[in-house]
């Protein structure tokens, strides 16, 4: 079956819904979600009983990269800075020093037992260099593992942050394939250019964004998740068009983003949330379409060979030498090493040598398709039995919600306060978003003239507001009061 115009949606809509129905049991039997994905697109393709032939690499890439886009913007969004904080140099070493020891090292693994040339050798080891996020963020969040001494936040961290030292190695490792004679010198400036005006657009547009965000007067509260998804796609376009690597400006704006008071934030982030999942599904039917696994098969041999070298040996060797200067007990770090999921990244940018026609290109394309599947399918379905082994897991009773969780959820806090705001108080005519609250607080009510308000980001405070604040410990009520520049002689019992 060929794809049409007339019948895209019907196929689109039929598998993103088998897809769904068949995630909903998957983890009964072990399977990760995203792997299933996988399948249905596989089975659903011209080698399937779908019959449905799908030969565009071009087309893969750019629902690739839009896809990358919503799943690394949600993950930043829901990215907590102080959790992240305590471990930045972890991650940053992971996510840099650690891609690229593993490219190295597989590189040179492959380059030995293989006809590959150096340079067709390391692209190879740089498209499957980096851990997927989107693999890594759904995994972990889906089975709401508990992790022991930030461990989680280091692995959501790296997994957020390495993809575009990936993207620029791989880059980098094909314009020496396409020109041999370039020195592998010359592609420095074009790694130093792309980290530096990426982390630089990312902060600056984060900063834009946020301004944007809060003082717009839209009058729809469902406009606002469409604005940032707007202002998502300008910073990765933008920060791209002036020679700076749009994935890193993309998680570095969120990751601000995520940490500030916004208008709506609530729905801004359940909504990206959602278009994360959707992404999600759409990306791994989409190069489950574009793969035909009859090809897979003569490489199924080496393919095994360089997974299997890539788990137990390039991947661990990568993460003991990055976190070196770092103290860390030797258990957490095998378990970091076991969390390096390769997912849908490294197929994407398996593209790349696909879309520059070199020798290879197919061969790459299918070993890193069989490299990710094995990765999935024996590191993804055993997170949580290696977490037990190494006794890096808490408890199912003592699992923590993160405070994005405790902001989002609908239950009710322990503690109730009634605020009055008193004329000639500096927070009147102030909107909320603007009165750094602290996020483990919030207005769930204002009593204004006899009536009840539910509030938001946008509405300001007025004289004689009184305002119906929820939390769960006594100490965070000093910060409430010190938002609203009040004391406690203005507060009464709710």
């Amino acid at each position: 079956m060929n794809i049409t115009i007339e019948n895209i949606i019907l196929i689109g809509s039929v598998l993103l819904l088998i897809s769904i129905i068949a995630g909903k049991t998957s983890y009964r039997f072990g399977v990760p979600t995203l792997l299933l994905f996988l399948t249905i697109g596989m089975l659903a393709g011209s080698d399937g009983i779908g019959g449905i032939y799908f030969d565009n690499p071009k087309i893969a890439q750019f629902v690739g990269v839009v896809s990358l886009n919503f799943i690394l913007f949600s993950g930043g969004l829901d990215t907590n800075w102080q959790s992240v904080k305590p471990v930045l140099k972890e991650g940053v070493a992971l996510s840099t020093l650690g891609v690229l020891l593993t490219a190295v090292g597989l590189g040179y693994f492959v380059y030995l037992i293989t006809d590959f040339g150096l340079y067709e050798s390391l692209l190879l080891g740089a498209i499957v260099s980096s851990t997927d996020a989107a693999a890594v963020f759904s995994i972990l969040r889906g089975k709401n593992l508990a992790l022991k001494k930030n461990l989680r936040p280091t692995l959501e961290l790296e997994s957020g942050s390495n993809d575009p030292m990936a993207y620029v190695l791989t880059i980098a490792f094909l314009s020496l394939v396409q020109e041999p004679d370039k020195s592998i010198l010359s592609v420095l400036p074009l790694f130093f250019m792309q980290m530096v005006i990426g982390g630089i657009a990312g902060f600056l547009f984060g900063k834009l964004s946020k301004i944007i965000i809060n003082r717009i007067q839209l009058d729809f509260e469902g406009l606002y998740p469409v604005l940032t998804i707007a202002l998502m796609f300008i910073t990765f376009s933008a920060t791209d068009f002036v020679g700076g690597n749009g994935f890193l400006a993309i998680y570095i704006c969120s990751v601000y983003l995520g940490n500030q008071n916004l208008i709506h934030k609530k729905t801004i982030m359940r909504m990206f949330d959602g278009l994360a999942w959707l992404m999600q599904i759409a990306l791994f039917l989409t190069l489950g379409l574009l793969v035909f696994p009859t090809q897979i098969v003569p490489f199924i041999g080496i393919g095994l060979m360089i997974s299997l070298f890539l788990i137990f040996v390039a991947r661990p060797v990568a993460v003991l030498i990055s976190l070196l200067p770092f103290r860390m007990k030797l258990r957490r770090r095998f378990y970091i090493s076991w969390v390096g999921l390769r997912g849908a990244v490294p197929i994407v940018f398996a593209t790349y040598p696909l879309l520059a026609g070199i020798d290879k290109a197919d061969m790459i394309f299918n070993i890193v398709f069989f490299v990710s599947l094995t990765s999935v399918l024996i590191q993804g379905s055993t997170l949580s039995l290696v977490a037990k082994w190494l006794h890096v897991g808490l408890p199912e009773k003592a699992k923590p919600l993160s405070p994005t969780d405790e902001l989002l959820t609908e239950h009710p806090k322990a503690i109730m306060k009634e605020i009055a705001i008193q004329e000639g108080c500096p927070t009147v005519g102030l909107k909320i978003v603007n009165l750094n609250f602290p996020k483990k607080a919030i207005i769930a009510m204002i009593e204004r003239d006899g009536n009840y308000l539910t509030p938001n980001g946008s509405t300001e405070l007025q004289a004689n507001d009184r305002l119906v604040v929820l939390t769960d410990k006594p100490e965070i009520l000093e910060k409430v009061y010190e938002s609203l520049s009040l004391s406690g002689a203005n507060v009464a019992e709710g």
